[in-house]
């Protein structure tokens, strides 16, 4: 813990010592932008200044990209195993030296696996956004943290929090969730609803620039400020788009709140679609996939597990889920796989990769579809009408 809080002390003063360099920056930035003004007005324009027969024509183009290819940065999108035999939720997006991390599930145990896999890309100790979908155990476990695991807000310096404005939730672990969060607000943190967010205020904003031609867009749910009856509904939404390529993420929203997602949003075309309350029966359904028509879905689930259902098809992946995503894609991938009393890689990490042209999906354990698994044939069918 020493460590923990040594390492993310050295953080803090990174990250003032990061702005400091920062101003630093944009004043030199300034000096050459003015200097640059002056020799283009008067040494360059002189210079160029067509003769008798007009300007040259000589020399490489200077064109940049079209319209229909605009340029992106590179992005990476890792889907966690959690360390344990439970479904859970934790999402690492990178992009530049902008970092974002989507819930924390599944156990307070999964701290430490979250860490690992996160420190092997994240070298400062800064996430410049945390979101965190809902209060159920398997989103925010990592984040409550207890006395023998700390809090991944402890771990981290987090920048911006964005977390959702309902829930009917009052156990321990959430009650530990807002404490930790709180904690990480007093000591720099800026904190908001997703629909702050939604409705530009507070500071807050629908749409954030991670990086060139990649930004963060937070959708509307009417469950952000209208009662639900399953907390799943009051699930942050959003959407990341790297130019032609989006990339959806609703936690685990329902049937009922898919619909109205569909209803008050204008929704894109998606490249990818982590795949609604990790592939349950109520979830992924096809007024949210007809209009979405996702070409890669990732699970995040223990297929098989009867942690929720001994109904063999209601594990999850469901047979349902699956019989309507394979309307669009067979390009479904799955984390990890139930051994009966514990738990083995599936894909794996899944790590989705893109410069919004070469586009790429692999598991850190195979890179097989799900449709192609033993698993898969041994205990669901692929529909006649599949793709």
């Amino acid at each position: 813990m020493a460590n923990s809080k040594h390492r993310k002390n050295a953080a803090k003063r990174a990250r003032r010592n990061r702005k400091l360099l920062l101003a630093l920056v944009c004043l030199f930035l300034v000096i050459v932008l003015l200097a640059a003004a002056y020799w283009y007005f008067y040494v360059y324009s002189k210079r160029q200044a067509p003769g008798p027969e007009g300007p040259s024509t000589d020399g490489p183009s200077t064109e940049g990209p079209s319209a229909e290819e605009p340029a992106t940065g590179e992005l990476s999108i890792h889907f966690l195993e959690l360390g344990n035999r439970y479904t859970g939720d934790c999402i690492f997006i990178q992009t530049g030296n902008t970092e974002l991390l989507i819930d924390g599930g599944s156990r307070e145990t999964s701290a430490d696996t979250i860490e690992r896999y996160v420190d092997s890309y994240c070298s400062d100790g800064v996430l410049e956004y945390v979101i965190v979908t809902h209060a159920d155990q398997d989103h925010i476990a990592a984040f409550a943290g207890n006395s023998y695991h700390e809090s991944l807000f402890r771990r981290y310096v987090c920048e911006t929090i964005i977390d959702f404005p309902n829930t009917k939730k009052t156990t321990q672990v959430y009650g530990r969730y807002c404490t930790e969060r709180d904690a990480e607000v007093a000591e720099g943190a800026v904190h908001y609803t997703a629909l702050e967010c939604y409705n530009n205020e507070n500071g807050a904003q629908r749409s954030y620039e991670l990086a060139e031609g990649i930004t963060l867009n937070f959708l509307y749910n009417y469950y952000y400020d209208h009662s639900a009856s399953d907390e799943n509904d009051y699930s942050v939404c959003f959407y990341i788009a790297q130019g032609e390529y989006n990339y959806l993420f609703t936690g685990d929203l329902e049937e009922k709140g898919e619909k109205y997602l569909v209803q008050y949003n204008e929704l894109p075309q998606c490249k990818l679609f982590k795949a609604g309350h990790h592939g349950s029966k109520t979830s992924s359904t096809d007024a949210l996939l007809s209009v979405i028509r996702p070409e890669y879905v990732c699970v995040c689930c223990i297929a098989g597990s009867n942690e929720y259902t001994d109904n063999g098809d209601n594990t999850f992946p469901t047979q349902a889920m699956i019989d309507r995503v394979a309307r669009y894609t067979k390009n479904i991938y799955v984390t990890t796989l139930s051994t009966g009393d514990g738990y083995t890689s599936m894909n794996g990490n899944i790590v989705v990769r893109s410069d919004g042209a070469a586009f790429s999906v692999s598991g850190t354990n195979n890179s097989t579809i799900l449709k192609d698994t033993d698993w898969f044939k041994a205990n669901r069918i692929w529909p006649s009408y599949g793709v």
